[in-house]
């Protein structure tokens, strides 16, 4: 299975939610690729520095560049989550052709339609929200493929 997680610039949520999956999938006994990718990313900008330390000693994302998605990324992909309904909406203009792959995290984890607020330019209170919210619906899709396995 291949994941891809798309934020705006790659360089907080959508690098965290890789790192978490990545983390916690090593549990399973189902293999996952995890990849992220940004709407709008500097190619090889590096990860925020908030972002880095929320997720010191929880998953290391110093190593993380970002980089803009391209439609082999959207090919490679079997799910695309996204972190707003803007971005689910701004993807399916532009890649119509994978409307299925598609979805914001917490419609596939939860099935509701709830943004991830971009915590660029917060505190570290902020951004340590921000990746609570995305650990918990990154447990929850991980129940999900669980259950889908049983």
């Amino acid at each position: 299975m291949n994941v891809l997680f798309v934020c705006t610039g790659n360089t907080c949520r959508s690098p965290m939610a890789e790192a978490l999956l990545k983390s916690k999938s090593k549990r399973l006994n189902k293999r996952i690729n995890v990849k992220s990718r940004g709407l709008y990313a500097i190619d090889n900008d590096l990860p925020n520095k908030n972002a880095l330390l929320v997720m010191k000693g929880i998953a290391d994302i110093s190593k993380h560049r970002a980089k803009s998605i391209t439609a082999d990324d959207m090919s490679w992909a079997d799910y695309v989550l996204v972190m707003t309904k803007s971005q689910k909406n701004q993807l399916l203009i532009q890649y119509p052709m994978f409307r299925n792959k598609i979805k914001l995290l917490s419609e596939i984890a939860i099935g509701k339609e709830k943004d991830i607020i971009d915590p660029f330019g917060g505190s570290i209170t902020d951004y340590k929200r921000t990746m609570e919210e995305l650990e918990y619906y990154i447990d929850k899709f991980i129940e999900k493929i669980e259950g889908e396995r049983e």
